[in-house]
């Protein structure tokens, strides 16, 4: 038994070590600090590389990093067999494993969303109250008060002078139903009859909560909105000029979600448009985000504190790769340690990466 054991485990060994090629694997990565970041001196350097180094020492991989324009040309030369591994800030898609494999998820994030620092608080106070939200909180309003007006012209048009007449009527009984929702000068031609009275008594006394529920989130709108300004959430996008990087993850979510923006080449592209007034908000990957705008934008920009979506960054591999198997359990032991988790505590100042 201790024979078949021992050569059940070297058989084991054997097996894991055949899996690392023999040749110098070419690695194809692109600029995406601080994930992936390109020395003056030509080196590379952050997360996703370190990640990728740690792992090639202790497998014993022989490689040569290789720089890509983007993610598009990253993706096609590993689908079609010009690269090996991809080892960047790639996102993990549908539409994207479709023709390349990922390893397990070594990072997981969502997408942020950038906002000029010096942000007019009038500017975001407006569109406030041209909201489609505004209007139709006063639409509702209005629509009580002349839901009550016309029963009110239902029970009085008989029996009392000023709602009589037919349209002239029901119009000065909209009139009553609105000047008593606002509680100004209700008592002036109120109605007379039992019912009517009964019924312009609830809807007072209604008006009284509406109103200042009514009065109470807007003026919390247009405190938040002055305070923080005009994009504190996904649904804020909907009402202002939005930015994102051409043929990314985000812009395929974000036409997804129906929503008209305007696409950049890059992300520095992007959050100069936002600084010159432009566009105004910019959303991308989140961490990626962050870390360029506290680089080299944080005099015009700044990430707000909200994310939406899902995304996982991964190591991108050709369909069938021999290398998958072993760089799954390679991943997963590497991002279980103290040592990834001090790396992104370091760089993004949390250790959320999975």
């Amino acid at each position: 038994m201790t024979l078949a054991v021992a050569a059940f485990g070297s058989g084991a060994l054997h097996a894991q070590a055949a899996t690392a090629p023999d040749r110098e694997l070419v690695v194809a990565t692109k600029q995406a600090p601080p994930f992936a970041i390109k020395q003056p001196d030509g080196s590379w350097s952050g997360m996703s590389i370190a990640l990728w180094k740690r792992i090639a020492d202790q497998a014993h991989l022989r490689f040569r990093l290789v720089e890509t324009q983007g993610v598009p040309d990253l993706l096609d030369g590993v689908a079609n067999g010009r690269f090996d591994v991809g080892v960047a800030a790639v996102t993990v898609t549908a539409e994207r494993a479709r023709k390349v494999d990922f390893t397990q998820p070594f990072y997981n994030t969502g997408l942020g969303v950038a906002v000029p620092v010096n942000e007019n608080p009038w500017v975001a106070i407006g569109r406030a109250l041209l909201s489609f939200g505004f209007f139709q909180a006063v639409a509702v309003l209005l629509g009580f008060a002349m839901a009550v007006g016309f029963l009110i012209w239902m029970l009085e048009r008989r029996k009392t002078e000023h709602f009589g007449g037919g349209a002239k009527g029901l119009g000065s009984s909209f009139w009553w139903s609105t000047i008593a929702m606002t509680q100004a000068g209700a008592a002036q031609n109120a109605p007379t009859t039992l019912p009517g009275r009964i019924v312009a008594m609830g809807w007072m006394i209604a008006s009284v909560i509406a109103i200042a529920v009514f009065t109470a989130g807007i003026t919390s709108t247009l405190t938040r909105r002055g305070l923080e300004g005009a994009v504190h959430g996904f649904n804020d996008l909907r009402s202002v000029r939005v930015g994102a990087v051409a043929n990314s993850a985000t812009a395929d979510y974000l036409a997804r979600q129906r929503l008209s923006f305007r696409t950049f080449p890059d992300i520095q592209g992007g959050l100069s448009a936002l600084g010159r007034g432009t566009i105004d908000a910019f959303v991308h990957d989140k961490p990626l985000l962050t870390w360029m705008v506290r680089s080299d934008f944080s005099a015009s920009a700044r990430v707000v504190d909200t994310s939406f979506s899902s995304e996982s960054y991964a190591i991108v591999l050709p369909k069938d790769s021999a290398l998958r198997p072993m760089l799954d359990l390679a991943v997963l032991d590497q991002i279980e340690g103290d040592w990834w988790q001090q790396t992104v505590f370091e760089t993004l100042g949390n250790a959320q990466s999975r």
